[in-house]
Formats: structure tokens, sequence, C-alpha cells
């Protein structure tokens, strides 16, 4: 493993271990064997260059796993030079990563580091869309466990470059009272009361659909409250109700249409499944340069 990739990796967040075994299965499901076009077509002692570009504007994100690809196929015996951070907001055109090597091991690594980078991108570039939406406002955006399975760690990530919140990662490390949860217990504050009991130093954030299931949730000490489906009205009196005694957190079939209007009630956050679970790919393009 490259370790000042991995240690770049491990800065970001990202387990540097899991992320490498996900990159090397990656590149296992593509290249069973060997890659047939590039050995038949391509001299094994050729070398090239091919660029990465963005072939749009927006976030980019995931360019270390695109490298980690290359340099799990070619090892020492590729360059990369030009890799923007992770984060970083581009225009068309835009060159974004150069890789320099054994023209067939590039070519052999090049579906595996799109397939990163596009998805990845994609989810920087939407979330970014959210945050511009809500700038000026005290609303940040929030990411959900809507993730591709296998890939939340990833999309979490990218979610970050973008400029957004990560809520929970996992049933573990925030209990979440949803309708079933309340249904099950008999009511809001029986689930508020019995996750306390059960579990007196865990974050809880409550469901609610009505404006008395809040107030009762605030007289109970809750401290975050999740604002499900509710109008904007109904929202901007959840606010007022509220006073600053909880976080107020709006879900519920959101769209970047009413970004602002749901902003602009004074809710602390807005938690959009779609920035993962249903985001579109980033355009990036590789073009390899012509051979000498």
């Amino acid at each position: 493993m490259p370790a000042p990739l991995l240690d770049e990796l491990a800065a970001a967040g990202l387990d540097p271990r899991a992320t490498y075994d996900a990159v090397c299965a990656a590149l296992h499901e593509d290249v069973p064997t060997e890659d047939v076009t590039s050995v038949a077509t391509i001299s094994p002692d050729a070398r090239g260059t091919a660029d990465f570009g963005a072939r749009e504007p927006g976030v980019v994100a995931g360019l270390g796993l695109a490298e980690l690809a290359f340099r799990a196929v070619l090892g020492d015996d590729v360059e990369v030079t030009g890799r923007l951070a992770d984060g970083t907001r581009v225009a068309v055109g835009d060159a974004v990563m150069s890789v320099t090597g054994p023209t067939r091991g590039l070519l052999t690594a090049e579906r595996v580091a799109l397939n990163y980078a596009c998805h990845l991108s994609g989810v920087a570039t939407a979330t970014s869309a959210w945050v511009d939406a809500l700038a000026g406002t005290r609303a940040k955006v929030l990411d959900t466990r809507k993730t591709l399975p296998g890939m939340r760690a990833l999309q979490k990530y990218a979610v970050r470059c973008g400029g957004g919140v990560n809520h929970r990662f996992s049933l573990s490390d925030v209990a979440m009272v949803k309708d079933n949860h309340v249904v099950a217990a008999g009511g809001v504050v029986p689930a508020y009361e019995a996750v306390r009991a059960a579990y007196p130093d865990l974050h809880v954030v409550v469901e609610v659909t009505t404006l008395d299931e809040l107030r009762l949730l605030l007289d109970a000490g809750c401290g975050w409250v999740l604002l499900d489906n509710m109008s904007a009205a109904t929202m901007t009196e959840a606010v007022a109700i509220t006073a600053g005694r909880a976080t107020l957190e709006a879900s519920g079939g959101l769209t970047i249409g009413r970004a602002r209007e749901v902003a602009e009630t004074g809710v602390d956050y807005i938690s959009v499944g779609a920035l993962t679970h249903s985001v579109t790919v980033f355009d990036l393009g590789l073009d390899l340069r012509d051979l000498p």
C-alpha cells in the first residue's frame, strides 16, 4: 500500500485499509485475470500520459481514490501530477489530475478510477448546490443513512467535500426515534425516555409530525427534534415554540427548489437523502495523450 496516500486518506477521516481493500476489490471485479483489450492493442513497453478533465462545473471528490486505483495496478511505476484537492470547485475543461506510466496499466485502472471519482464528485457537487442555496441562513445540509451498501464512509466523505454535514453513521452512534419506534413505544415521550434510560450518554433525535408532539418532547428535555414532512408555515411555528431549547432538523421529501423556503423558517438543519441515494455522477473524462 502506498503509505503517503494512505496517510492522506486517514487524515480525511477514511479507514485506509478498508479503502485500499475496496479499491482492490473493485479492480478485481473489473479485471479478474487481465485487461484483454489493452494486452491485445498496446505494446508492453509503451508508456503514456492520461489527463482527467472536468466536462461540467462542480466540486471534485475521490481523486485520491482514483490515484489509489492507479497505484494498486502499477505500484511505484506511475507518476501523478496536478491532482486537485478534493472539495475544489472546477469549471468545464479544468484539468483535475494527470497520470503517467505504462499505458496498459493506465487503461486497466481507468474505469475503476473514474467510477470512484465521478460518483463521489457527483455527491460533492449535489451537496455544494444545497450549501449554496442555504447561504446566508443558519441552516446546514445533513446527509442520511440512505447510502449505497458498502459506500457509506466514502459517500459521507464526499458530502463533507461539498460543504455538508454528516448525520449519524450507523444505528449505534446516534439514537433516532422514528415513527415506527413511537408506535412500538406508545408515544414520542415514552420512546424518548426509553432511549435515555437504556443509553444515558447517547445523543438522541426524535421525529415528530405535529406541534403537539414537539411541545411534549420539549417539556421532556429532548435536545434534538426532527420535523417530518411539515409545511414551511408549521416549521416556522415550530421554531417559535422551541425558542432555542432544542436543535431542529427538517426532513421528508425536500427538494432543492424548496431549500431556501425551508431554511428561512429558522431550522438548524435540513436532512437530504438525495445527496447519496439518487445522485447523478459528475462528468469527468480521462483522455490518453497521443503516443510518441
